[in-house]
């Protein structure tokens, strides 16, 4: 299916609205997003994870580092806490989530 500007139909969160936190990880190596859907973050970094998009961008996560909020690579955090051990499938225009950061 044609996505338009989204990266994958479907993601997995922790709750109905994508708000609370799945994940608290730390960077294994810089990262710099290509546009400003990504966020950017330093080796080391705490990352927190809100969505995993899974399907056709099953490597992307959604997170904050900072007050900075948007995509990355889920292959360069190691996670170190997890919040929910619950995780909710929804549709990826379900959410206005990313939005509101």
């Amino acid at each position: 299916p044609d996505l338009g500007r989204r990266f994958a139909e479907r993601k997995r969160c922790a709750d109905p609205e994508c708000s609370m936190l799945m994940c608290r990880g730390k960077a294994t190596q810089d990262f710099k997003g290509p546009d400003c859907r990504f966020v950017n973050f330093k080796k080391g970094e705490a990352v927190y994870v809100y969505y995993k998009l899974i399907g056709k961008s099953v490597e992307l996560w959604a997170g904050s580092v900072g007050s900075d909020f948007g995509y990355f690579p889920k292959d360069l955090l190691e996670i170190n806490h997890n919040y929910s051990n619950e995780e909710l499938e929804l549709p990826t225009d379900v959410s206005l989530g990313f939005l509101l950061f």
